[in-house]
């Protein structure tokens, strides 16, 4: 099996990925969440006709966002679990998996060195729509 990528064919781009949006039950629950347990802060604020967002970010990020969506049109949706993860860099990803355990919240994988990552520490848990958190040890470049 290899393990070489494929590039696409002369495509160039000068853009930038700015945010990831994310469908979340409780829209205040969730940005309490992200801002307690995993530092980000409140960026912006959004009522469309057809959903509420909350943009959040963490300090010293380039330009990375998490957009947490509500849809208050009535229409049927389903929240998390949506084959989706989150990757966080953390200084310690043990202290941060027992925050998620501290809010009743899986831990799906107890954070544990990877020798195919340099040993790095990678844990798993789930937010509280159930969306997958990786929690990877940050180095300098990372951190």
């Amino acid at each position: 099996m290899s393990t070489e990528t494929s590039a696409a064919p002369n495509v160039t781009s000068n853009g930038t990925l700015g945010a990831i949006g994310i469908g979340v039950r409780d829209l205040q629950r969730s940005a309490d969440f992200y801002m307690r347990v995993l530092g980000m802060k409140q960026l912006q604020t959004f009522r469309l006709p057809y959903m509420d967002e909350i943009v959040l970010g963490l300090e010293g990020s380039r330009g990375s966002a998490i957009v947490l969506m509500h849809w208050t049109d009535g229409s049927e949706r389903h929240y998390g679990s949506n084959g989706i993860k989150l990757v966080f860099y953390v200084p310690d990803p043990t202290a941060v998996a027992q925050r998620f355990r501290d809010e009743g919240l899986e831990v799906v994988r107890e954070p544990a060195p990877v020798p195919g990552l340099g040993n790095a520490v990678v844990g798993f848990a789930k937010d509280p729509d159930g969306h997958l958190i990786e929690l990877l040890q940050a180095t300098n470049r990372a951190a």
